[in-house]
């Protein structure tokens, strides 16, 4: 019997279960996917807001806003690359400037910090790519980007290290109330709880329908991006918006936090929660969008395009909380944008839920919130060197593109959550991520796989 079962293994329920290990809980992760962070987690803007957008006093506004403040700590403690660079909203016209001036004020509603506006000609000394005939933006210094797939494998790892178990290929296929507890049926068994935690992303309403009258309806928006080799990295020196419209927040340039730029995304309303596919005549509207930011953007080194889905709902807000009709089943559903950066704030919200409901959960003397990077260039210089001095397979380069080795290829297949796929592998220290798409590693990354297996 388990006193929590977290449904969900993308950000958020990875904040959540890394949140909870802190505590004397016996808790479960279980994911229907072969890794964690493999659905709306591994394709998105990686974007970390910084909370002007949300209508105040939202769950929206108060997790984006303290969510973004836990970044630098958060990413820091696991070795997660985060860059905190600002952003703009552009404005080109009196309809721009108009927006422009209500997201400042709602900006200043929702408390966010190291917020202005700016001239045309301060915007050209910050970014000197930009169109020449922007009139105004807003400037928010604390939005960053991060890594969002990596972030969510590190709090998985590190949750797993604190006493939290995590099951893959774990297919929730009905849940049924007793009296004091859940019974989950599943691909793999029947697991037992006293509390769940829905945090099945395009699936929650899936999840919640099993148990609940009170329906949810998940509508999936497909989002495409097109992503530029790094030679582009100095296109875009800050996060660049256009004014947001009822779609979204509109087609963005932005750098990632390796160095690359990434554009996109446009917005396509979708029934089929699988449906991850490319439209090619999609991508022409994503330039041409994105050239209204900068009038020169060289698509030519585009390395990789991408898809992914959002979750969307009826509801305007995070749908956050203890179902009306079914105690002890918590759902944290309707996470669109800004989800990823509320994420560490939400975990913290429903930690505190679930603590209501065990008084008997004290805070680990024990807790470890440390977490070492699988690649060298997040360890400290000693234990680099000490490893490459040590093992020889950390000075055998891989990925040439990306600079990878064998040891740092190894070390992610070994750690838990494994890494099983190539893919799996990619998003763990980036083996395949290079121009090549890992034409020229992916064999030998396909040896290292079997020979854990």
């Amino acid at each position: 019997m388990y006193d929590v079962v977290i449904i969900g293994a993308g950000i958020i329920g990875a904040s959540i279960a890394r949140e909870l290990s802190k505590y004397s809980l016996k808790t479960l992760l279980i994911e229907k996917s072969y890794d964690v962070s493999n659905g709306t987690t591994k394709a998105n803007s990686a974007i970390v807001h910084a909370g002007y957008d949300p209508t105040p006093n939202t769950f929206m506004a108060k997790f984006n806003v303290h969510g973004n403040s836990m970044f630098p700590k958060l990413c820091e403690d696991l070795s997660v690359p985060f860059k905190q660079m600002g952003s703009l909203v552009l404005a080109f016209n009196d309809v721009d400037i108009d927006m422009v001036n209500k997201l400042y004020e709602r900006g200043k509603l929702n408390a966010v910090p190291d917020i202005k506006i700016l001239k045309r000609e301060q915007i050209l000394k910050l970014e000197p790519n930009i169109n020449s005939e922007v009139k105004m933006a807003l400037w928010c210094g604390t939005a960053g980007v991060v890594s969002p797939y990596e972030l969510a494998i590190a709090q998985c790892e590190n949750a797993h290290t604190n006493g939290t178990e995590i099951k893959l290929n774990c297919e929730v296929l009905g849940i049924e109330k007793k009296e004091d507890y859940f019974e989950i049926k599943t691909e793999q068994n029947n697991i037992k709880s006293k509390l769940v935690i829905n945090a099945a992303g395009i699936y929650a309403d899936k999840i919640n329908n099993m148990i609940s009258e009170d329906k949810l309806k998940i509508k999936p928006v497909k989002g495409q991006y097109l992503l530029l080799n790094k030679t582009t990295g100095n296109l875009a020196k800050h996060v660049i918006f256009q004014c947001p419209t009822k779609l979204g927040k509109g087609v963005l340039v932005t750098p990632t936090v390796y160095g690359n730029t990434l554009i996109g995304p446009d917005a396509q309303e979708t029934w089929d929660k699988n449906d991850t596919s490319i439209c090619e005549d999609n991508f022409e509207y994503i330039k041409q969008a994105a050239l209204k930011s900068y009038p020169e953007i060289p698509f030519q080194k585009t390395i990789k395009t991408f898809a992914g889905l959002r979750a969307e709902c009826d509801s305007n807000d995070f749908i956050i909380g203890e179902a009306k009709d079914v105690s002890n089943f918590i759902n944290v559903a309707g996470i669109k944008s800004p989800g990823l950066s509320s994420s560490p704030a939400i975990a913290e919200y429903v930690s505190n839920i679930v603590l209501g409901k065990f008084a008997r959960a004290v805070r680990k003397e024990n807790f470890n919130p440390l977490r070492r990077s699988p690649m060298l260039k997040y360890m400290n210089k000693e234990m680099a060197n000490k490893l490459i001095e040590t093992d020889s397979s950390y000075s055998n380069i891989i990925c040439k593109c990306e600079h990878i080795t064998e040891g740092e290829i190894k070390d992610a297949i070994s750690r838990f959550p494994h890494a099983t796929t190539r893919d799996g592998v990619k998003r763990r220290v980036r083996a395949g991520m290079g121009p090549c798409q890992g034409n020229r590693c992916g064999s030998n990354v396909d040896i290292f796989l079997s020979e854990k297996r």
